[in-house]
Order: C-alpha cells, then structure tokens, then sequence
C-alpha cells in the first residue's frame, strides 16, 4: 500500500438530501399545488451537535451581561481600622470593607462581560439547514402563497391560521414588506413574526410551525440562479 493511501484522511459519507414537498395554499387554506422544497435547505439530515452548539452561542449573546458587584476598592466607607490589632481576640482586620466582613466588598464577584461566542458562518448555515430540515421531516413547514389582508386585524391572522389547521407555537416568516400581516399577528401569543433575512436555528426549533409566503421561502443561491 503507498504512502498516499496511508495519509489520505477518512471522510464519513454523508446522506444523500432527500426531497420532501409541501402544500402550497392561500390564505383561506384552499390547497393551490405542490411545492418541492429546496433539497440543501429542507433535505439534509440534521446535524444535532453543531445545531446544539449553534443555538447556545445565539442564546449566550443575547445575555445582556450587565450584572455587577463591587470590589473592596469600590463600596464606601472602611477607611479606619474597625478594632485594635491585639487584646480583643478576634483576627486582626485594617478594614471593616473587606470580603469576610459584613458589608464588605464581594470577592470574585461577576463584572459587566460579554457572552458573546465566535461560531464558523459555515456551522451557522449548516444549523440553519439541519433546523429547517428537523421541520420538514416533521411535516412542520407550511407555504401560502401571501397574506393580502388590506388592514390588520387580528380576527383575519386567527382565521387564518384555523383555516391553514395550525396550532401550537407558530413562526410567520415574512418580507419586510408583510406591514400589514406582521401587524395582524402582533397581539397573537402563540404567533412569533420575524423578518426572513433574520431566521435563525433557534427560532426555528422552539416553534412547532413554520410558515413562508412565496417570498421568503429558502433557497440556495445557485438554485436561485438558476431559476432566474
């Protein structure tokens, strides 16, 4: 055997992505046709360790990490000796500020940090994917071609939704365009909208459904072209 062959790295094969296909309908929940879903976006088999990892960098940057304590150096007051150094048998303190006195500073206490983790575009796409495919695979992926509603109401998102048979926890994906749709689903609990340059693994997973109008329904880049 050669020496190429000995170096030569082992690569697990990966699935072949499988097509899987959606209904398309209206908003009235009339079923239009069927749709195939992009096969990078919707057909992979999900990646859980790189989807976990993912989605705990999203949820530690969004800690805020104000949270603050004051050294011994920071809390007021403490300048004077609290006692004599010998004849009162205690231990000898030069400050009553300090961590083992009451009302003393904290040792090792949390200062203003960020959380914020440094995660490979290409883990986060591939989260994105594997998200999206979970969803699929579940039969969880919903299409309706737009929302048209001429003002907000929300009676017309609750018909909608009862008309397209959808409950539980729901994420809308919409353009930025969707004024009135995003408006009509605001006062909904169960109803999460979020703009489709902005969908992210988390959102994805904690939902039970995932709603795209024609517009905003994933495609990969060179799909795109190629319909174009």
């Amino acid at each position: 055997m050669s020496d190429t062959l000995l170096r030569r790295p082992i690569v697990k094969d990966r699935p072949v992505p499988t097509q899987r296909s959606v209904e398309r309908r209206d908003q009235d929940g009339k079923v239009l046709g069927t749709v195939d879903l992009d096969l990078e976006m919707f057909g992979i088999e999900p990646n859980g360790p790189v989807l976990h990892q993912v989605i705990t960098a999203q949820l530690a940057a969004a800690r805020s990490g104000t949270q603050s304590t004051r050294t011994r150096a920071e809390v007021r007051g403490g300048g004077a000796k609290p006692f004599r150094q010998k004849g009162t048998g205690r231990a000898r303190q030069g400050s009553s500020r300090s961590p083992n006195m009451v009302g003393g500073g904290v040792a090792h206490g949390p200062k203003p940090r960020s959380y914020a983790q440094k995660t490979p575009k290409k883990m986060i796409r591939l989260a994105l994917r594997s998200a999206l495919s979970d969803r699929a695979i579940e039969n969880r992926i919903a299409l309706v071609d737009s929302f048209t509603w001429e003002s907000p109401k929300t009676k017309d998102a609750i018909a909608a939704l009862a008309a397209l048979g959808l409950d539980g926890h729901v994420l809308v994906v919409l353009s930025r365009e969707d004024v009135v749709a995003r408006r009509s689903f605001a006062n909904l609990q169960n109803v999460h909208t979020i703009v489709a340059g902005e969908l992210n693994p988390y959102d994805i997973i904690r939902s039970e459904w995932v709603v795209f109008t024609d517009a905003t329904l994933p495609t990969t880049p060179e799909n795109t072209e190629e319909s174009a």
